[in-house]
């Protein structure tokens, strides 16, 4: 099968009335990543060659999503919503390609399993001319009903079209469907009388097929898979699906999850064996984790590279383009941005390091910041091997930190430091014995008036 060419249309025309939002549906997230990118990610896995995109109501936003999930998506607009038939009939110009198959999906399914749609292309390399997946479920209310007779499928029958006797079958369509290239064009536009909506269904074609002597199966696919979000509570539904699938397989690979419920992954994540994730942590995208760190709870982390051997947390916040390398830590109620933080060196509490250098075997002192900003544009802040900054220092970028140099607590440093030097950069103290007593009073004399 490896060698037959495959089509795969995802039908992405729907609307966000249900879902409450000018954003069209399928481009709502599961993990960070939109619906319909997780269905052309299961295409690609299964083999399905090339994608076509069927747009219909937000379609320049789509298009422009679609440039970054699947660049070479070719585009094709369903002008009028006339039922799925009319849908996949929009990608015309490329069935008439003359694929070997036609994988037909829907951008809003976006736990769709890969091995079901290599199954239903496996069944057209074996003769079929179409494959529906179905699947099981003990309250099929509401779905379409599989009718099969003798192993083929016949027809697909709708909930209130159901006899007595239909209605008490448990395997049901899931709308994704599998058509012979070669009989794909025929078959779609016999769907030639629409129903009492005006609208063509791609369903028919199952009995257009079996009419015609031409074999139709289904195959059979998890309920998850075949599950469509079209509200705010399935798309949760889905989320939720999604994280057990993925912490289960984090922790069959050898990462121990203390509280996996309360563990978050987005769709990227790379995390190594012997890594130790604490409860309530949060992983956005871009997240690459060596084995053998340990990242306690509560933290939050997007876009960061963290070696083997470092600690993150607990309450940490790690933004994109932080590099933690080996044995680094960055320590409660600290911020990283768009910082390297060398092998050995600390970040322990209370600090923001941003657009900075922090050398190997550095030390950053509670309270610490890097003043990258003035209201217009982000400069650099470098600290050297070894050094030392003091708690509740404020260094005003552009500035260097010499390998080994002291920074006085408290200071305020907008000049460089050299390797080793010493630097102060705060009012010097002064005490006046006796003063707060008299200050004590004068205050309370004014509350009185």
């Amino acid at each position: 099968m490896t060698s037959r060419t495959c089509l795969s249309i995802i039908l992405a025309a729907g609307e966000g009335t249900r879902m409450k939002s000018a954003l069209p549906k399928v481009l709502h997230e599961i993990a960070g990543l939109p619906m319909v990118a997780h269905v052309a990610r299961a295409t690609e896995t299964a083999g399905g060659g090339d994608l076509a995109l069927v747009v219909g109501h937000g379609a320049d936003a789509v298009r422009k999503a679609a440039e970054k999930f699947a660049p070479r998506a070719e585009i094709f607009v369903q002008e009028k919503r006339l039922g799925t038939a009319d849908a996949v009939l929009a990608a015309r110009a490329a069935i008439a390609r003359g694929y070997d198959d036609i994988l037909v999906m829907f951008g809003d399914t976006p736990l769709i399993d890969p091995a079901a749609l290599e199954a239903a292309r496996a069944r057209l390399a074996a003769g079929a001319a179409v494959a529906v997946l179905g699947f099981r479920t003990e309250n099929p209310a509401g779905y379409g009903r599989l009718i099969e007779k003798d192993g083929r499928l016949v027809a697909i029958r709708e909930d209130k079209d159901c006899s007595a006797e239909e209605r008490g079958i448990t395997f049901c369509n899931s709308g994704l469907m599998a058509i012979a290239g070669r009989h794909a064009l025929e078959l779609l536009d016999a769907v030639g009388n629409a129903n009492a909506k005006g609208e063509f269904y791609l369903t028919d074609i199952v009995g257009i097929a079996s009419a015609r002597g031409l074999e139709v199966v289904a195959t059979e696919t998890g309920f998850e898979s075949a599950l469509g979000i079209n509200n705010r509570a399935e798309l949760a539904e889905a989320e939720a699906l999604w994280q057990q699938r993925r912490r289960r397989a984090a922790m069959l690979a050898g990462v121990t999850l203390v509280s996996p419920d309360t563990v978050f992954f987005s769709h990227d994540t790379e995390i190594g064996a012997d890594t130790v994730v604490e409860p309530n942590v949060w992983f956005g995208p871009g997240v690459r984790i060596e084995p053998g760190a340990r990242i306690r709870a509560f933290s939050h982390i997007e876009g960061a590279s963290i070696a083997s051997g470092c600690e993150v947390g607990p309450f940490a916040r790690l933004r994109p383009g932080t590099d933690l390398r080996a044995k680094a830590k960055v320590g409660n109620f600290c911020e990283v941005k768009k910082a390297t933080v060398e092998e050995g060196a600390k970040v322990n509490h209370l600090t923001y390091i941003g657009d900075a250098r922090i050398g190997a075997g550095a030390n950053i002192g509670a309270g610490t910041i890097t003043c990258n900003y003035d209201g217009y544009s982000k400069f650099f802040t470098d600290i050297g091997e070894g050094a030392f900054i003091g708690s509740n220092s404020a260094l005003v970028a552009p500035v260097a930190i010499g390998n080994g140099a002291y920074v006085a607590s408290g200071s305020v440093i907008t000049d460089s430091v050299p390797d080793d030097a010493l630097a102060f950069g705060r009012a010097r103290q002064k005490t006046l014995p006796g003063k707060a007593r008299e200050l004590r009073s004068r205050r309370a004399e004014a509350a009185k008036k």
